[in-house]
């Protein structure tokens, strides 16, 4: 994620970027329930003031969290790519 943010800024786009990283619903890395919650209703602001949405996938994974993103970004009429179309 971290490279594509790299090249995206580089390339003149404003890039709204996860700030926190959490896989699950459990706490993990000090991360409560109530902070992953916030973190999600955080990542679909982001999604809202964006233009287009770029999901980081290598190897074509994406996680239960990135697919709600997904869904919120195309239901709001955004654009939706991949790093890793397959």
């Amino acid at each position: 994620m971290h490279e594509a943010n790299r090249e995206l800024t580089f390339a003149g786009s404003i890039v709204l970027a996860p700030g926190v990283f959490v896989h699950s619903d459990r706490e993990a890395d000090g991360v409560t329930v109530d902070q992953k919650a916030a973190l999600d209703t955080l990542h679909l602001c982001k999604i809202d003031l964006a233009d287009r949405v770029l999901i980081v996938n290598p190897g074509g994974y994406i996680g239960e969290s990135t697919r709600r993103e997904i869904e919120y970004a195309r239901t709001t009429g955004k654009p939706v790519s991949f790093t890793d179309p397959g």
